[in-house]
């Protein structure tokens, strides 16, 4: 799925979700060139473990993350 001017983006589905299948497919989608976004599990009910992951990814204008804002009330972080 593209835009003008807003980039690419890709989602790729991870099952078994486990250290290295997470592992290779960043490193992967890393070397294609694609800046890591956001990961969501998917749960099984009655178990801990995550039935499967998605990996979501960027390309061009759209693989830079905006700045998050402070919420209202917030105390800003000490370094």
């Amino acid at each position: 799925m593209s835009g003008s001017g807003h980039g690419t983006f890709r989602v790729v589905e991870v099952s078994p979700v486990a250290e290295e299948t997470l592992t290779r497919a960043l490193e992967e989608r890393a070397a294609e060139g694609w800046a890591f976004q956001s990961i969501h599990f998917v749960m099984r009910e009655g178990s801990h473990r995550p039935a499967m992951a998605f990996l979501f990814f960027a390309r061009g204008s759209a693989g830079a993350l905006p700045r998050r804002r402070a919420r209202a009330g917030s105390r800003p972080r000490r370094s």
